[in-house]
């Protein structure tokens, strides 16, 4: 856990946003563009199919992507989703951890890289999210 007054800041800001309590999400690790953070399986989330329903999964990963970029940007830089792209794997009927990488921190647009696994380890999910920093652009 990123054990620093930024991360607990981080820590501070994530647990204000409502889907986080909804999903009964937690964050396991936060590292310097890095998140870790489970979910735990609840029949309710369910799709169709009997399995944690595809478009959480997609709200997960878009979580966990924010929380990954707060690592560089702190937490109270105003920024946005701009785009995002999921690959459904494998369905997931437990608990979900999704890992998020900052692949570049530019200074308006800042790409990540999402993997979503299931408890027993299997990648059900990838994901990439494109966020937009909108502290930084000129008006």
């Amino acid at each position: 856990m990123l054990q620093t007054p930024q991360g607990t800041a981080i820590l501070d800001r994530v647990q204000k946003i409502p889907i986080f309590h909804t999903l009964r999400m937690r964050v396991d690790e936060l590292g310097e563009g890095f998140c870790r953070a489970t979910v735990p399986y609840d029949r309710k989330f369910d799709g169709v199919f009997d399995s944690f329903h595809g478009g959480l999964l997609m709200t997960v990963a878009d979580s966990v992507a924010c929380f990954a970029v707060m690592t560089m940007t702190g937490p109270d830089e105003p920024m946005t989703t701009t785009d995002m792209n999921i690959r459904f794997l494998a369905p997931c009927r437990s608990d979900l951890t999704a890992e998020a990488r900052v692949i570049k921190l530019g200074r308006t647009l800042c790409p990540l890289a999402i993997d979503l696994f299931d408890a027993a380890g299997v990648r059900v999910a990838v994901a990439q999210v494109n966020y937009i920093r909108l502290g930084t652009r000129s008006s």
